[in-house]
């Protein structure tokens, strides 16, 4: 009679103490082919991300993999600000208004914040777009002036229709 590993194993656990069986277990366990495939397996390799490292301004006792975020102002101040500080002495003034309110305004294909927004900004021409919370958008082009104060007021569009209805034929 040939008895196989594992039928050895839940044999003499069967007639052993619990204490043994476990003993004849491991034993079994680090003699197998299982356990040499086991020890060979590799621990995950964990990537470093640029700005997480122990040099960067993230806090050095952190060990966590995940993505660490700014502590820095939002992107749309920044980019607000940007727009401001270079607007000059000819500066014009936009304000931004959307229906429905509360969109989302870009500039430039940079985010700046919701309307309704009072923006200056230095002369030239600009590509603004403004996205409401339900996927409207809207985008105009507009031409400043120096020392203009001009009103844009965008009613945002909806991408895809709230309803479809069927016609009869």
């Amino acid at each position: 009679m040939v008895l196989l590993p594992g039928a050895f194993v839940l044999l003499c656990s069967a007639f052993a103490s619990s204490a043994a069986g476990q003993a004849v277990a491991e034993t079994a366990g680090a003699t197998s082919v299982s356990a040499g495939v086991t020890s060979s397996v590799k621990p995950p390799v964990i990537p470093k991300f640029p700005g997480t490292g122990a040099g960067s301004s993230a806090s050095a006792s952190s060990s966590s993999p995940h993505l660490i975020a700014s502590a820095g102002p939002p992107a749309e101040e920044t980019n607000r600000k940007s727009l401001e500080a270079s607007a000059g002495k000819d500066a014009g003034k936009l304000l931004l208004r959307a229906t429905p309110v509360e969109g989302q305004i870009w500039v430039n294909g940079k985010i700046v914040g919701k309307t309704p927004m009072l923006l200056v900004l230095s002369p030239g021409k600009y590509q603004i777009e403004m996205r409401g919370s339900r996927g409207q958008t809207g985008k105009r082009s507009i031409d400043l002036l120096p020392h203009e104060t001009r009103e844009l007021a965008v009613k945002l569009d909806a991408l895809y229709p709230a309803r479809v209805t069927a016609t009869a034929r």
